[in-house]
C-alpha cells in the first residue's frame, strides 16, 4: 500500500550540524630531538605520555630517555612529550672572503686604474701578512682585468670583479677555520691600490672567515617545525651539540612562524666567569634571542626539567599562571655557587637551579636569554594564540555573515574582550596603571580597571579600499601584565 504524500510538502524541517570550532595550540608540550635510531623517516615524531613508554622504545641509557626522565619527574607532572630523530646534515668547509664596497660610477672609471704602474697592497691571507708590489694596471682594458692583474701577484687567493654588484672580492684559496682574508692596511710603498678596489678600511668592506666542515641540526628542527604545531618547547638531547649549533637553532626558533621556545643546558665553567664573552650564555644573550632559555647545570638537559614545570600551567583555569623562579627540579642536584658567580649568571641571563644557605634550592631567575621573564614569554604566546583562535572561530562558525557595521565590529571586539577576560582570570593580566602611548580613549596615566582596554576606530574613518576588501578596522588591545614578586625588602626599626 502506498505511503501517501510526504509530510515535507506541508512542514519542512532541515537540520544543520554546526561546524566544530578549531582547537587552539598546546603550550604544554615538549619536543626532544635526539640521535637514537628509533624513529626513522618517514616517521617524524611520536607522542608519549609517560616515562615507561619512552623506556620501552629507547631503553634507559639513551640520551632521549635521560631528557625525558627529567621532564616527567617534575611535580605536578606534565602530560605531553614528543620525541623525534635528529639527523645532522653535512656542510662543506668554506673559504675566507673579503667583499669590497659597492663602487660608484666615478670610482669605476677605468683611468683611475690605468694610471697605476707601480701598485702595492698589504693584506693578510690565512694569517700571513703579504706586501705585494710592482702591480702594473696601465694596460688593463676593464675592471675584470684589474682583478686578474692583482691575482697574478697575490698567490693563495682568487680575486674577482663582480659586475652585477660592482664590487671587488678577494677569496682565500684554502677552506676551513684558518681560511681568512684581512682588511688591507697601508702598504707603505708604491701606489696603494686598496682604496681603488674599495677594500680598505675607509670603504668598510666585509670580511668573513672560513668555516670548517660540519654537520648541522637545522634540517631536523626545520622538519619538526613544518610537521606539527602541537609542540611548543624544544630540547635537543645530543652530546655533540656545539655552541654554534645552539646559536643556529636559537635563530631558527626565533624566526619560526608559530611561537616556540628552545632550551639549552651548559656546564661550561666560562659561564661563571664575568670576564668571558664567548660562552654560550653570553653569545645567546648578545644575539638577543628572546625564545631561548639557557640553564647552567652539571646535569645534561636540565632545561627539560624547567620546561616540564612550566608546561603544567593550564591557561584556561583560575589563577593558574606561575613564575619559574623558586620552583624545583626533581632529579637534579642543585648547584653551589658563590654570590659573585650568581651575579654573573644573572648578568648573562643564564638560569640555574641553585642551593641556598637555608637548606633550600630554587630555579633562578627564570628568564629568557634576552632578559624577558619566562612566564611572560610563555603566557603571551598563549594569549596571542588564544585571541587569534577565538576570533577565527567566531568568523568560521557563524551561520550568518558578520556585517561591516558598528554592530558587526562590536561582535569582534566583544570576542577579543572575552579572550582577554581569561588572561585576567588565569593571572597573566591584572588591573594597573597604563604607562604606554595613547590608544582610543586611553591616555598615559589612566588606570586599566579590567586589566585591559580594547579599541577599534569608527567605521566612518575607514579607508574605502579597506572596506571594499572587507577588512575590519584594526583592533588594538592595551593590557597590563600581572608580573610576579621575585625580591622583597623589609625594614625593621627598633626603639628602646
Amino acid at each position: 500500500m502506498p505511503n501517501g504524500l510526504s509530510v515535507s510538502r506541508v512542514v519542512r524541517v532541515q537540520v544543520s550540524l554546526a561546524l566544530r570550532a578549531a582547537q587552539g595550540r598546546d603550550f604544554g608540550a615538549l619536543l626532544i630531538l635526539g640521535p637514537s635510531n628509533v624513529i626513522l623517516a618517514p616517521e617524524v615524531m611520536r607522542l608519549y605520555n609517560d616515562i615507561e613508554s619512552v623506556g620501552t622504545d629507547f631503553g634507559t641509557v639513551a640520551e632521549e630517555y635521560k631528557a625525558a626522565l627529567l621532564y616527567f619527574q617534575q611535580s605536578p607532572q606534565p602530560l605531553d612529550l614528543y620525541i623525534g630523530k635528529m639527523e645532522r646534515q653535512a656542510t662543506a668547509a668554506t673559504a675566507g672572503k673579503l667583499t669590497g664596497a659597492v663602487l660608484t660610477s666615478t670610482e669605476q672609471t677605468l683611468t683611475n686604474f690605468t694610471a697605476v704602474s707601480n701598485g702595492a697592497i698589504k693584506i693578510s691571507v690565512d694569517g700571513t701578512v703579504k706586501t705585494i708590489t710592482a702591480i702594473d694596471l696601465s694596460a688593463v682594458t676593464n675592471l675584470a682585468g684589474v682583478a686578474t692583474a692583482l691575482q697574478a701577484k697575490l698567490t693563495g687567493t682568487v680575486v674577482a670583479w663582480v659586475a652585477g654588484s660592482n664590487q671587488f672580492t678577494v677569496t682565500s684559496a684554502t677552506t676551513g677555520a684558518t681560511s681568512k682574508i684581512g682588511i688591507p692596511t697601508a702598504a707603505g710603498t708604491g701606489t696603494d691600490i686598496a682604496s681603488l678596489l674599495g677594500i680598505n678600511a675607509a670603504h668598510n668592506p666585509t670580511a668573513v672567515d672560513g668555516l670548517a666542515a660540519s654537520s648541522s641540526p637545522l634540517p631536523s628542527v626545520n622538519t619538526a617545525l613544518n610537521y606539527s604545531a602541537d609542540w611548543y618547547g624544544l630540547v635537543i638531547s645530543d652530546p655533540a651539540m656545539t655552541d654554534q649549533d645552539h646559536l643556529d637553532v636559537s635563530s631558527l626558533i626565533g624566526a619560526a612562524s608559530d611561537s616556540r621556545i628552545y632550551g639549552i643546558t651548559t656546564n661550561a665553567a666560562a659561564v661563571l666567569d664575568a670576564t668571558s664573552t664567548t660562552d654560550i650564555a653570553s653569545k645567546v644573550k648578545s644575539a638577543g634571542y628572546g625564545r631561548s632559555f639557557v640553564q647552567y647545570s652539571q646535569v645534561n638537559y636540565a632545561a627539560a626539567s624547567a620546561f616540564g614545570r612550566a608546561f603544567t600551567v593550564n591557561f584556561l583555569g583560575n589563577n593558574t599562571t606561575i613564575t619559574l623562579k623558586f620552583k624545583q627540579e626533581p632529579g637534579i642536584t642543585a648547584e653551589t655557587v658563590t654570590a659573585q658567580q650568581a651575579d654573573t649568571l644573572q648578568a648573562k641571563n643564564c638560569n640555574v637551579f641553585v642551593r641556598y644557605a637555608n637548606d633550600t634550592a630554587i630555579i633562578q631567575e627564570g628568564v629568557m636569554a634576552n632578559g624577558d621573564f619566562f612566564d611572560e614569554r610563555h603566557g603571551l604566546d598563549w594569549l596571542q594564540n588564544y585571541v587569534q583562535n577565538n576570533l577565527w572561530n567566531l568568523l568560521y562558525t557563524s551561520t550568518t555573515k558578520i556585517p561591516q557595521t558598528e554592530a558587526g565590529v562590536t561582535r569582534l571586539l566583544t570576542n577579543v574582550e572575552q579572550s582577554m577576560d581569561q588572561s585576567v582570570t588565569n593571572g597573566l593580566v591584572a588591573p594597573g596603571l597604563w604607562n604606554g602611548g595613547s590608544i582610543g580613549q586611553l591616555s598615559p596615566g589612566d588606570t586599566l580597571t579590567k586589566g585591559y582596554y580594547v579599541y577599534a576606530a569608527p567605521l566612518s574613518t575607514q579607508a574605502q579600499a579597506d572596506r571594499e576588501a572587507r577588512k575590519a578596522p584594526v583592533m588594538q588591545v592595551a593590557c597590563k601584565l600581572a608580573g610576579a614578586v621575585h625580591f622583597a625588602d623589609v625594614l625593621i626599626d627598633v626603639v628602646r
